[in-house]
């Protein structure tokens, strides 16, 4: 059985597909750094990305735990070794990095460093990036330090990380504008429906208080437009703002998101709600806000419409690598079969295209007094 690392022409095929097959800047920097260590037998990898105010906007690392990470400190500033890499075309080859002149040392909790191979990511003029390798492992009582070979494959995987790199930045910026104008659509939208369901619910509302004293009926009448109103707004509303994608996505991810919204809702309605998490690794982004707006519309219909008193969201590895979520209620359910109407009430429909919509697909599991199970299933990305 092999035990060492991956090595030939299958192993630099597997890294460069893994890398084109990313489509986040973050996903790439990860495999790119993760790729670059496992075909090196490198200890410690890292790649940074500088910024224009002498500091890194990212730094990737592999090799080291998240704990020694926290320990390390803020991210390195762009000085000594770092920054020369940043101004040169090739790559720089160290016996022992510590020796070097340029070497300025490392905070206290930062791992031991002797040999090192380093090499900017590079798209024509543009620096991109700098990877960087130390401690080269190799066979046990083999010599250690990186070989003209290491230079050579290194070389290799900086020029297809520059490609999926810039294809990632692309493919973002592109996402970004789409963003940005799908919510001016969102507001035109809520600007001609909302603003107009509001403003015949204030006419309908005056009329009501005008005949309150002198035709009590025809004042009930008025005011059971004016809930009819309201709720056609709040469901307009409703559903406009539920196609933004929330900052905390963005900024925690899908597991943190859930766990907060989830902890929420537990306070806020009798039932009692939970979440578990087992296994599930980083998806792209698109698959994340698809399984929470799954997870959200599900919740809703769970905590409004069930009557349950007991929710239970889950999320887990699937076994083909991807991620499966489960809302289960138990609530008192439905025929999803006959009663079609229910399916649209409840955004059956929405929820199956957003499950379709990133490659998965969503199954409905109900029963007239049964409670109800979505469950959504992604592939891996």
């Amino acid at each position: 059985m092999q035990t060492g690392p991956p090595s030939g022409l299958a192993a630099v095929s597997t890294a460069l597909l893994a890398m084109s097959r990313r489509l986040e800047v973050r996903d790439v920097l990860r495999t790119i750094v993760v790729s670059a260590r496992e075909l090196l037998d490198a200890e410690y990898a890292a790649l940074g990305v500088p910024d224009d105010h002498g500091g890194f906007a990212q730094f990737v690392v592999d090799g080291i735990s998240a704990e020694q990470w926290r320990r390390i400190g803020p991210l390195p500033r762009q000085h000594g070794i770092l920054a020369a890499m940043l101004h040169q075309d090739g790559p720089e080859r160290l016996a022992d990095v510590r020796k070097d002149p340029r070497f300025e040392g490392w905070p206290a909790a930062h791992p031991e460093m002797s040999d090192f191979l380093g090499l900017p990511v590079r798209d024509g003029e543009e620096t991109l990036g700098c990877l960087f390798l130390a401690n080269k492992r190799g066979a046990p009582g083999a010599r250690r330090g990186f070989t003209d070979e290491d230079e050579e494959l290194l070389s290799l995987l900086a020029q297809h990380a520059a490609i999926a790199l810039t294809n990632a930045r692309l493919y973002e910026r592109s996402r970004e504008l789409t963003i940005a104008e799908e919510r001016s659509r969102l507001a035109h939208e809520l600007h001609d429906a909302v603003s107009q369901k509001l403003f015949s619910l204030r006419l309908t509302a005056q009329a009501a208080a005008a005949l309150v004293d002198r035709d009590p009926a025809r004042a009930k009448d008025e005011l059971q437009q004016v809930a009819a109103l309201a709720a056609e707004a709040a469901d307009e509303l409703r559903a406009a703002v539920t196609e933004l994608r929330p900052a905390a996505l963005d900024e925690d991810g899908l597991i943190a998101t859930l766990r907060t919204q989830v902890q929420v809702l537990d306070r806020a309605h009798t039932a009692h709600v939970t979440f578990t998490c087992d296994g599930v690794r980083a998806l792209p982004a698109t698959q994340e806000e698809a399984l929470l707006r799954v997870a959200q519309e599900a919740l809703h219909n769970a905590l409004r419409h069930s009557g349950a008193d007991r929710v239970e969201v889950t999320l887990a590895r699937s076994p083909a690598g991807g991620a499966v979520l489960e809302v289960v209620d138990s609530g008192k359910g439905f025929d999803p079969h006959t009663v079609r109407s229910a399916g649209r009430h409840l955004g059956l429909v929405s929820m199956r295209d957003r499950a379709s919509g990133v490659g998965g697909r969503l199954t409905v599991h109900s029963a007239p007094g049964k409670g109800t199970t979505i469950e959504m299933e992604v592939p891996g990305g």
